[in-house]
């Protein structure tokens, strides 16, 4: 789920327009990839589409949408020529103005904040949704002497990442990965776990329960999973069921060498390879053992893999539109 999302919900039901900046092409270097972007409202900015002049002239150009009354705009901006950036791209940004009656946002975004798979279609006239497949497109700008459109793929797309142990170091790891948006699921034994007593943004999920084995069963295919219990029993219970699945994009536990060594000896006894679980985990060079830095290391290895996670392919069947 984008960040934007529930802003634009506050701002629409205070009765407010926004304005929706959109990085829809870019060719050469540009601070951001297309599909990046922003939000500006009349109560200030949400988001980034990479700051510098060219974030400062997007939302120049937004304010005066929003002051005009248009509805949409699409301009072609020189990194070097025009704005001085070094960058020495060209970045196509789309300025969408969003009011607070638009039927087609309102009607979309209650998917857009669970998360849903939605397809945005988007001209001179403004923008509209339809249903889309789980695995997206690449954002598309077309351009000819008719005019333009612009199709897009918003929804987040990333596997959930199913996190065990609700600590000091999983409270740690959940709000450095928080501003990325990622959707979490985050599990503990305990109904007092530390972490949970903190009011999260929507897309992170807590759930207390007496088996945390058994959310491994309700994760999707391809999920990331993570584990960092009190209790090296439970994390042991909890690794095989894992194992077992057999269809994780990634599985990592908290621990040292040894523990690694322990583990494998004991999931071999239950007639499991140990070769896919990731122990110890984080990125290499980083000894600190303070729960934030263990977060951050952990948090840059989990986002070199989802970096690396490529979705399957599948046909985008529902894509057709409707007369």
């Amino acid at each position: 789920m984008s960040a934007l999302w529930p802003s634009l919900a506050a701002t629409l039901g205070c009765g407010d327009d926004a304005v929706l900046i959109t990085v829809a092409r870019v060719q050469g270097s540009a601070p951001r990839a297309a599909g990046t972007s922003m939000l500006l409202g009349r109560s200030g900015a949400h988001g980034t589409i990479g700051g510098g002049h060219l974030e400062w002239e997007a939302c120049d150009l937004a304010r005066a949408l929003l002051l005009s009354g248009g509805r949409t705009r699409l301009l072609r901006l020189s990194l070097a020529a025009q704005l001085g950036q070094c960058c020495g791209g060209v970045v196509w940004l789309l300025l969408e103005r969003i009011t607070a009656g638009d039927s087609a946002w309102l009607a979309a975004l209650p998917a857009l904040l669970a998360g849903q798979p939605l397809l945005r279609h988007c001209d001179a006239g403004g923008s509209r949704w339809l249903p889309a497949a789980a695995n997206p497109a690449p954002p598309q700008l077309v351009t000819d002497g008719a005019g333009w459109h612009y199709r897009e793929q918003p929804a987040s797309h990333w596997p959930p990442l199913w996190l065990f142990g609700g600590g000091h170091v999983g409270e740690a790891l959940v709000q450095v990965l928080q501003p990325t948006c990622w959707p979490l699921h985050w599990v503990d034994s305990r109904d007092n776990a530390p972490g949970f007593a903190r009011a999260w943004a929507p897309q992170v999920h807590c759930v207390a329960s007496d088996a945390p084995e058994d959310e491994v069963d309700t994760a999707p295919a391809g999920a990331f999973y993570l584990v960092m219990t009190h209790r090296h029993d439970l994390d042991l219970t909890l690794a095989s069921r894992i194992l077992r699945r057999g269809d994780a994009a990634f599985f990592g536990m908290i621990g040292s060498r040894s523990k690694r060594a322990a583990f494998s000896q004991r999931l071999a006894a239950r007639g499991l390879d140990a070769a896919a679980m990731t122990c110890p985990i984080g990125v290499d060079g980083i000894r600190d053992k303070a729960p934030a830095a263990i977060a951050i290391a952990v948090a840059a290895q989990l986002l070199q893999q989802r970096e690396a996670w490529q979705p399957t392919p599948s046909p985008l069947l529902c894509l057709q539109e409707t007369p």
